[in-house]
C-alpha cells in the first residue's frame, strides 16, 4: 500500500496557496480602494459584544497549521466562541462543501446570512471590521475579492486583495489606531509574519531526521487520522518532510543552519515591539501580535520552540500575548 499523500500544510505555510509572491505587490482590481478614509459615513456602531454575541462560527482547521492557529488566537483573544472541525489532511472530507480546498476555512452564522470566509488574514480583517464597525458580514466580505493567478508550475492560486486593511471609516479608525502610524505597522508585521516568519517553520521543525519524527509525532497525535493513515502517516510523512524541508530551505535562501534565521526573525520582531510598551498594540495585543503569536505557537513542545525561547529575547513577550489571550477567554 502506498503511503498516504500528506499536503503540505502541516507546519507549513502553504495552506493558502501562497506559493509565490503575485505580480503587482498590493495591487487588486480597484486597488486598497475600501481602507481609504471616508469610505462611508460614520456610523453608531453596535458595541462588540452584542455583535460577538450574534455569530456562530465555525473553524475547519489544521490544528498544527500556523495559518489556523493565528486565527484560532484572535478568535480567542477577541472572546469569539466557536466550534472547530479538525480536517482530516489525507481524504479532506470535512470541507468537501468547498470548492476552496484550503484551511482555514471560516463558516460564520450572522442572523439569516450565512458566510464563507477563506484566508486567514482575510478572516481575521474581515472578522475585526465587522466588531469594530457593525457593518454586515455579508457586506464586508466583498471588500475582500479574489484574485487568481498561476505559478511557475502552471498551478492556479488564490489571493485576496486589500486582506491586510481594515474597512473602517477616519473615526473608526481612529478609534482602533490612534493614528495613521500604528496601523500602517500593524499592517506591515502581519504582512511580514505570512511572507517570512511562516516559512521558517518547516524548515526549522524538520531540520533533522529526529525532529521531523517527533513532529509528526505530534502531528498524528493533534490531528484527524485513522489508525493505519497515522502509523504511516508519522513515519513516511517525517521523511517526506524531511526532504521537502531542505528545497524550502533553497528557496526562500535560508542558512544551512536555519535555527539562524528564525533567531534572527524572532530578535527582529522584539526590536519592532520595543522596550517601551508591552505589545506592539501598546498597552494591549493588535492583530500583529496576535498573527506573530499564533505563527510561533505551532511549534510548542518542540526542540525548535525550546531552542527558539532560550536564545532569542522573545520569551517575555510572548508570554505576555499568551497571558493576554487567557485572560480574554471566558470563564466556564
Amino acid at each position: 500500500m502506498a503511503a498516504p499523500s500528506l499536503p503540505a500544510t502541516l507546519f507549513s505555510p502553504y495552506s493558502q496557496g501562497q506559493l509565490k509572491r503575485l505580480p503587482g505587490k498590493g495591487v487588486c482590481p480597484g486597488g486598497a480602494w475600501a481602507g481609504v478614509p471616508g469610505l462611508r459615513s460614520p456610523s453608531s456602531a453596535p458595541p462588540q459584544l452584542s455583535l460577538s454575541s450574534r455569530l456562530q462560527l465555525t473553524l475547519y482547521q489544521y490544528k498544527t497549521c500556523p495559518f489556523c492557529s493565528k486565527v484560532r488566537a484572535f478568535l480567542d483573544f477577541h472572546a469569539l466562541p466557536y466550534e472547530v472541525v479538525e480536517v482530516n489532511p489525507v481524504r479532506r472530507t470535512e470541507i468537501k462543501f468547498s470548492s476552496y480546498r484550503k484551511v482555514p476555512i471560516l463558516v460564520a452564522q450572522d442572523g439569516d446570512s450565512l458566510q464563507q470566509l477563506n484566508d486567514s488574514s482575510v478572516i481575521i480583517s474581515a472578522l475585526k471590521t465587522y466588531l469594530v464597525s457593525g457593518q454586515p458580514l455579508e457586506e464586508v466580505i466583498t471588500y475582500y475579492p479574489p484574485m487568481k493567478s498561476m505559478n511557475d508550475q502552471g498551478k492556479e492560486l488564490t489571493e485576496f486583495c486589500n486582506k491586510y486593511w481594515l474597512m473602517l471609516d477616519e473615526e473608526e479608525a481612529q478609534r482602533v489606531y490612534g493614528g495613521k502610524e500604528a496601523r500602517t505597522e500593524e499592517m506591515k508585521w502581519r504582512q511580514w509574519a505570512d511572507d517570512w516568519l511562516v516559512h521558517l517553520i518547516s524548515p526549522n521543525v524538520y531540520r533533522t531526521p529526529a525532529e521531523a519524527l517527533a513532529s509528526f509525532d505530534y502531528i498524528v497525535r493533534e490531528g484527524k487520522f485513522g489508525a493505519l493513515e497515522g502509523a504511516m502517516a508519522k513515519y513516511a510523512g517525517a521523511a517526506a518532510m524531511y526532504l521537502i524541508s531542505k528545497r524550502l530551505k533553497s528557496r526562500h535562501h535560508l542558512r544551512d543552519d536555519v535555527r539562524e534565521d528564525l533567531y534572527e526573525a524572532a530578535d527582529k520582531w522584539v526590536a519592532a515591539v520595543g522596550g517601551d510598551r508591552p505589545f506592539m498594540g501598546g498597552q494591549t495585543p493588535n492583530l500583529a501580535d496576535l498573527a506573530v503569536y499564533g505563527v510561533l505557537r505551532v511549534m510548542e513542545g518542540l526542540e525548535a520552540f525550546d531552542d527558539l525561547m532560550r536564545h532569542t529575547h522573545i520569551q517575555p513577550w510572548y508570554l505576555r500575548v499568551e497571558k493576554a489571550i487567557a485572560e480574554a477567554l471566558p470563564v466556564h
